[in-house]
């Protein structure tokens, strides 16, 4: 799970941004809407987060952040040697650095994990600082990962700088690598250098953190064809399982969803109440559709644990659907790996199914700077408010401004 995310000088947001998760210990449980990180501090964190704001406030920036980090520490040697990086600075003509950081917990022996002792956890900070002269491809200034224990000050786990020299703490060793590290270009992460040529446990594990990210924004929406749906359901059997027994749930006149094999590959389709034939995927609502192609990155992060991202979940999914998404990951029988959802929409009506620590609010200033907030954060707001009705009212502002 993460607990805080600090974006600066990234697409619209200029100055650093935080988005802190951790809840007041005088907060009161809500059954199954907060998580405990496992480091024996006590601190709880939603499990579901959802950002609103007008059109082009940067709600989709704060995700993209998070993506980025993934394809960063997992994917980017695949970037050509002299390509760039894929983020924005904001566009003032600064040449200052795009800094992201992000802290979550995972296993607190990279060299030794211990999935079954639940005390084997512990908070990590990631940092990575990124930039350039005006123009010019962007490289990495820095990279560094500490390991944070509940009290006192936090440990060294690698550290690189902008020459691309790399050190290590006894827990990341880097005893036998020299010779990879030599590899080590400037738009490419010390993890994704070190898994391209060598079996390395840390780096192994820390992977593991990140491949557990799953969204559907990376530097814009990503949106599957539908071949590419059909074989990704069709190699999934309990994908399908799990999703006909949400559909009997939602109740979207669906009564299942089954792969059809064809010479031309996998098609799915549907049946409904009152049809005896099926309908294929291209004659369904785009509602459904949407409902189809997200399936996955919501539900195979519940099974697995991690974080799910999905930018504009409203688009096309019924607003009736949203609050039951929201409770698989509030429910302890289908989120048993304390997953997180990270979500972005406009669909104000959601802001009654959420509790004050799960709300956040982004809004730009006459400059186009993005601030980020959270309802947590305004004075005055108690919990027994109508947070709807409020947000629409204009009292947190966030809203767009006619006329």
């Amino acid at each position: 799970m993460i607990r805080r995310l600090e974006i600066e000088n990234f697409y619209s947001i200029r100055e650093t941004q935080v988005v802190d998760l951790t809840i007041n210990a005088g907060v009161p449980e809500e059954r199954g809407r907060f998580g405990r990180l496992q480091d024996g501090s006590g601190i709880r964190v939603p499990k579901a987060v959802a950002f609103f704001g007008a059109n082009a406030s940067g709600k989709s920036n704060v995700l993209k952040a998070l993506a980025f980090l993934r394809w960063f520490l997992i994917e980017s040697f695949e970037t050509p040697p002299d390509g760039p990086l894929p983020i924005l600075r904001f566009a003032d003509g600064n040449s200052l650095p795009t800094k992201i950081r992000v802290h979550f917990d995972w296993f607190a022996d990279l060299g030794n994990p211990s999935p079954s002792d639940s005390s084997s956890f512990a908070q990590y900070i990631y940092e990575v600082s990124v930039g350039g002269a005006a123009g010019l491809p962007y490289g990495v200034f820095s990279e560094e990962l500490r390991l944070q224990p509940p009290s006192g000050k936090s440990r060294r786990i690698f550290m690189r700088n902008e020459d691309g020299i790399v050190e290590s703490g006894s827990s990341f060793s880097l005893k036998g690598l020299n010779h990879i590290l030599a590899k080590l270009r400037p738009n490419v992460s010390v993890t994704a250098t070190i898994a391209q040529f060598a079996q390395h446990t840390p780096t192994n594990v820390l992977l593991g953190w990140a491949r557990r990210i799953s969204s559907n924004i990376l530097f814009e929406v990503i949106t599957l064809d539908h071949e590419m749906v059909f074989r990704y359901y069709a190699e999934r059997p309990l994908l399908v399982d799990a999703l006909n027994k949400q559909l009997a749930r939602v109740d979207l006149g669906i009564t299942g969803m089954s792969i059809l094999n064809t010479p031309r590959g996998p098609l799915c389709q549907f049946q409904h109440s009152g049809l005896q034939v099926p309908l294929l995927f291209p004659f369904e609502s785009e509602g459904t559709r949407q409902f189809i192609r997200i399936f996955p990155i919501l539900w195979e992060v519940l099974q697995l644990g991690g974080i799910s991202l999905v930018d504009e979940l409203d688009s096309a999914v019924h607003p009736m659907l949203l609050p039951e998404i929201l409770r698989w990951f509030y429910d302890p029988a289908i989120n048993i790996h304390q997953a997180q959802l990270w979500i972005s929409g406009h669909s104000a009506s959601l802001l009654e199914e959420l509790q004050k620590e799960e709300i956040f609010f982004t809004e730009k200033d006459g400059q186009g700077h993005t601030r980020i907030f959270g309802l947590k954060d305004i004075e005055g707001v108690r919990r027994v408010d109508n947070f709807y009705q409020k947000y629409l009212g204009g009292v947190y502002g966030a809203v767009p401004r006619i006329g």
